[in-house]
């Protein structure tokens, strides 16, 4: 924050933010008649959602004193904005204004006293935070002078040509306002200057141990090793050391550095220089790399704060010291924030299993050069097939280049742009644009109005990133090629599309894809409608909405984003377990669009789930967490390592995590959500000759034996699909029997998994072991009685109360070809041509292993805080694998208890604040505070496909586990039922204390609608067409039906409970119970009548209007004002 004083003496503390849409009403009232005369007639948001950088001054009440808004070209219609390079310099005295250092002033306004001070400050900020900027002008369409305060800081621009255009020209040079710094050899004298730089920065160094090594530093240079100062106005305000010594081997080992060579020098025999043609041809097969080093390394550097964004002005100095070296390195921890030197540098990929915990950054000294953007030319062709030579998807992006040559159109006659970048004439990338048709159903399935407002946007302004390719020594210009390419191609959004590998839709060559992720925000998908087309006829929405598209993760970048900076995060955070729980926090983590996290790992069994299609996979039941079409809109694959194993080992020591084949992965923060497994059955190995009971006979024992062939543990989509291809491959053919062991509702589906394969019932046995205090699986009676009866019918085998006992009589065990079981009143021996295993559900043995043998407090479950935490501070868990430490005295409640998704987002909020500078730290109360467990709202949700072909979908709330009393009976008095479970149509809803539906159990042979039945969970019951009421005059006999009616569909939008929430805020000053149950009170105003007021009526009839005007596109079955 800083200090500012008005023309009248009055002194303001202010803060320069860039600005927001709320902004927007109180910059339109500081425009004043000078403003109009500079500037022309503007609107504002319009400005807000195109400018390049739009910057706001607030004093600490936050009111708005000034405002100014920057693009990449000129004001209004004075020249073409891709042509006002050559226009400036013909007719000004501007040559050295070029796109890359230059922007232009769109509007100014600022309250009259303290307009001289305000435009003083915008300017120091803005070349502060753009450090190629070198100059600001302004072209005015008025040929007069500037008002005062633009007169202050601006000055004009000769004129070259006379008559020339109708406009008035100026400047505002960056030396005015933040100068480059001077660099210079550092000397002794400068050791106290330097010294206090290193006390306010305490925590950055310890210099208790070392009191003199900044003079023995800055006294020991030499040749090879270099200190230097930056300085301002005679004051040292930074240093750098740096050395030509450099441990390349190691660094070679530790790195992926062949992309540069591994900072070795490369030289061509002098019999092949004879001739520049040769050299050309031949130097890809003959050149060779010495043993002498090409890389110099910053060993330290500090700068005062006041002036890091100029760090940028060491690194011409730092080449001119070593002219015969191209690299310039430096490591940094991987805890440590980025600072801006490194913004000018390319962090190289470490390589696997390498626990160095530095990271390392890269700069050639051609990235100093500048950069030119402009539209291809067919003499670009050598140049570019040279650059892409060797990479995937090449000839995909050669063949559309061709066509863009040809007819600017792709094979599908949609509009192309191609654009090369250009260093010294030499081509360094490439980028070809292809027209966004489908911006329509884009804007409908993912959230881009989280940073665009699309009316803003015309569609011919949105386009998609078909190739791009740029050599990594220029990653640093990635944002400004994609600002200039928005420019020239008058565009104002780019979108990206990342498609999974099992679709073929994947065609488009981007190297490196890191550039853009790094430039790109990542949009998050938005939940969809299901409609009843064939009902709604007309009033559907368009068909450019409701097409069946193949699932894409997209990223945008708009202009407004091209100077917006992300935080880059390179700690080590490593996610062990693809379960709900460990996703959703990654999910989190990955759609942070002002953060970039460089190391992410995720450690699973069988790699990302997301890798394949699985929706018919079967089997196993579904929490409708993540389906493979929502797997494939995540940015998971751009922003996550995946390490395929099981994790076997945990050296906190060390901080690593040996993973099965020997695989160390590091970490800083682990993450442990690994869930709970079904385990291999070991068998009691009672002879069935003797007597004894199941109660005797259950023990916790682990099976070590070999595993049989034809013995499936089922526990995710991989072992789902693998035991599926053996069925099909070795199975289907037989007459031998199936034989499912478990409980739980995975094996009714895997049940109804095999009929549906063709298998016959009489093949198939159910074995059943004793339930666990009696507990159902199916949360209603009606349901389970419907499934019993459909196994009947199927004449599947059902066998109750059963242990096993033996496999194959203690025989050799593969194949498995008899399983034997002690149950009541006798024992039972089947024939077994596949055995199918879903019982003993807990904690995978060699997870219990890593976490007991490092020693993390273990009790039945992994111990946690309430705030996820181990008894390790470095290592944090969520999930069903954890509980509560017995100190809270909450036993009965766990993360079991609750929503995996839901808990997984809570653990990313909670640590969030580590990484994100936006974020305060979260205040961890004192440990006799630290009483209460968190508890979540989401829904318990459970399905998949039961036999007799149901589809069930049970949605309850959250609830505490009964730990030793009998189940609870649901109370019936309050349910609403529909149809039977006989016919196929069962619906039975129940409602809460204050009327909110808090179960939802369907049971049909039609398939749901899940994502709208997901949204009725916790809705009032008058929010649901008065539901309630309804159903007990007798009015509703088919809630499938009830909830199929197009009033419906507003409560399944994406955006109502927003809208819910504007309702309550138009309500909350009627009844203080408002504050105590926000949902109750806005339903117990209506039921009360308290809209008697026109004013109350007219803002809900506005908000009403509003929701369905904004979301016309999505719910065009909704009369609107002025439509009819």
């Amino acid at each position: 924050m800083r200090t500012i004083t008005s023309s009248s003496g009055e002194e303001e503390t202010v803060t320069v933010r860039r600005s927001e849409s709320a902004d927007a009403q109180e910059i339109d009232s500081l425009i004043s008649p000078s403003a109009l005369d500079v500037f022309g007639r503007v609107n504002v948001i319009h400005l807000l959602e195109k400018a390049n950088l739009a910057v706001t001054l607030a004093n600490e009440k936050e009111d708005i004193l000034a405002h100014a808004c920057f693009f990449d070209h000129p004001v209004g219609d004075l020249v073409d904005q891709t042509h006002w390079e050559p226009f400036l310099q013909k007719h000004f005295s501007a040559e050295t204004c070029t796109p890359l250092n230059t922007l232009f002033l769109h509007l100014f306004v600022a309250q009259p006293d303290f307009a001289e001070a305000s435009v003083k400050e915008i300017m120091r900020a803005v070349f502060n935070a753009i450090v190629e900027l070198e100059f600001i002008c302004l072209l005015s369409p008025n040929v007069g002078g500037l008002e005062p305060a633009l007169d202050e800081v601006f000055e004009p621009l000769q004129r070259l040509t006379d008559p020339g255009p109708r406009c008035s020209a100026f400047i505002c040079h960056r030396e005015e306002h933040c100068p480059k710094l001077h660099i210079r050899p550092a000397r002794v004298e400068d050791h106290d200057d330097i010294m206090r730089i290193f006390a306010e920065q305490a925590k950055l160094l310890s210099l208790s141990d070392q009191p003199y090594f900044l003079s023995e530093l800055i006294e020991a240079q030499d040749e090879k090793n270099h200190t230097a100062v930056c300085e301002s106005d005679g004051v040292a305000v930074g240093l750098l050391s740096l050395t030509s010594d450099v441990d390349l081997k190691r660094l070679n080992d530790s790195f992926e550095l062949s992309e540069f060579d591994g900072l070795y020098k490369r030289v061509v025999p002098a019999a092949q220089c004879d001739s520049r043609e040769t050299q050309q041809e031949e130097t890809q097969s003959t050149e060779h790399f010495t043993e002498n080093s090409n890389a110099v390394c910053i060993q330290s550097f500090i700068i005062d704060k006041n002036y890091e964004t100029r760090s940028v002005d060491f690194i011409p100095y730092v080449f001119n010291l070593f002219p015969d070296f191209d690299f310039c390195i430096i490591t940094v921890p991987t805890t440590s924030s980025e600072f801006p030197l490194l913004q000018s540098f390319l962090r190289v990929l470490p390589r696997a299993s390498i626990s160095l915990a530095r990271e390392l950054y890269v700069l050639h000294r051609d990235g100093l050069k500048s950069v030119e953007v402009r539209p291809a030319v067919a003499a670009d062709r050598p140049a570019v097939s040279d650059l892409v030579k060797g990479l995937r998807l090449n000839e995909s992006l050669l063949q559309d280049l061709e066509r863009f040559y040809e007819t600017r159109r792709d094979q599908d006659g949609v509009a192309l742009q191609a654009f090369v970048v250009q260093v010294h004439s030499q081509v360094v990338g490439i980028l070809i644009l292809r027209d966004e048709q489908d911006i329509k159903y884009i804007c409908a399935h993912y959230n881009i109005e989280n940073f665009i407002y699309f009316s803003h946007h015309r569609h011919e302004e949105h386009a998609q990133i078909r190739h791009f390719v740029l050599k990594r020594s220029f990653q640093h210009f990635s944002k400004h090629l994609f600002k200039e390419v928005l420019r020239l191609a008058r565009r104002s959004c780019l979108f990206h599309r990342i498609y999974p590998s099992f679709h073929s839709q994947e065609n488009s060559c981007v190297h490196h894809l890191d550039f853009v992720v790094n430039c790109a925000v990542p949009v998050r998908p938005r939940s969809q409608i299901i409609y009843p087309l064939e009902e709604l006829g007309i009033n559907a929405p368009s068909r450019q909405i409701t097409q069946d598209q193949a699932p894409f993760a997209l990223s945008l970048i708009s202009r407004k984003l091209t100077m917006e900076p992300k935080v880059p995060v390179n700690t080590r955070i490593v996610v062990v377990g693809a379960s709900d729980t460990g996703l959703s926090f990654l999910e989190v983590l990955c759609f942070c669009p002002h953060l970039r996290f460089n190391n992410l790992t995720l450690v699973s069994t069988n790699g990302f789930s997301g890798d394949y299609d699985h929706e018919h996979v079967g089997f196993l039941s579904t929490s409708h967490a993540y389906s493979s079409r929502d797997l494939a809109q995540l940015p998971l694959h751009s922003c996550v390592t995946v390490v395929t194993g099981k994790m076997v080992g945990i050296n906190r020591k060390s901080k690593h995590v040996l993973v099965s084949g020997g695989v160390k992965v590091p970490y800083d923060h682990l993450v442990l959500c690994t869930g709970l497994q079904y385990q291999v059955p070991c068998p009691t190995g009672l002879d069935l000759n003797q007597s004894a009971t199941n109660i005797r006979l259950q023990t916790g024992s682990r099976y070590t034996g070999p595993v049989p062939s034809n013995l499936f543990t089922l526990n995710d989509l991989h072992d789902c699909s693998a035991a599926l291809r053996w069925l099909r491959a070795n199975f289907m053919e037989l007459e031998d029997n199936a034989v499912v062991y478990g409980n739980g509702i995975d094996v009714f589906t895997a049940v109804e998994t095999l009929l549906s394969l063709g298998i016959r019932g009489n093949r198939i046995h159910l074995v059943l072991p004793p339930p666990k205090l009696g507990v159902s699986c199916f949360g209603d009676p009606v349901v389970e009685k419907a499934v019993a009866t459909a196994l009947e019918k199927a004449e599947v085998q059902i066998h109750r109360n059963c242990l096993l006992a033996q496999m194959n009589d203690g025989e050799h065990l593969d194949p498995l070809t008899s399983v034997s079981f002690t149950s009541e009143p006798e024992p039972l021996r089947l024939q077994c041509g596949v055995f199918i295993n879903l019982s003993n559900k807990g904690v995978d043995y060699d997870a219990f292993k890593s976490i007991n043998d490092s020693f993390l407090v273990f009790d039945s479950r992994l111990v946690i805080s309430s705030n996820f935490q181990t008894s390790d501070s470095a290592i944090f868990s969520a999930g069903p694998l954890t509980k509560f430490s017995r100190c809270y005295y909450a036993d009965e409640w766990s993360h079991a208890s609750f929503n995996s998704k839901e808990v997984g987002r809570d653990l990313a909020a909670m640590l969030l604040p580590l990484f994100d500078p936006t974020l305060e730290a979260t205040v961890e109360p004192p440990p006799e505070m630290d009483r209460l467990v968190p508890l979540y709202k989401q829904a318990k949700i459970q399905g998949g496909k039961l036999p007799g072909g149901f589809n069930y979908l049970h949605v309850t709330k959250p609830s505490a586990a009964n730990l030793t009393g009998p189940p609870v009976k649901p109370l019936q008095d309050s349910g609403m039922v529909t149809g039977r479970a006989e016919t196929g149509n069962y619906f039975c809803l129940h409602l809460d204390c204050y009327d909110l539906l808090e179960t939802l159990t369907c049971l049909s042979l039609k398939p749901l609608p899940v994502s709208n039945y997901l949204s009725l969970f916790g809705k009032h019951q008058q929010l649901l067409g008065q539901l309630s009421i309804r159903y007990h005059q007798g009015l509703i006999h088919d809630l499938y039906s009830f909830f199929t009616q197009s009033w419906c569909l507003a409560v399944y939008h994406d955006r109502f409970s927003d809208f819910e929430q504007e309702l309550q805020q138009i309500t909350s000053n009627a009844v203080s119970a408002f504050y105590l149950y926000p949902k109750q009170s806005l339903i117990r105003e209506i039921e009360d009548d308290r809209f008697k007021d026109a004013e109350s009526r007219a803002s809900l009839r506005s908000s009403v209007a509003k929701y369905l005007t904004y979301n016309r596109n999505l719910l065009p079955m909704f009369a609107r004002p002025g439509q009819l």
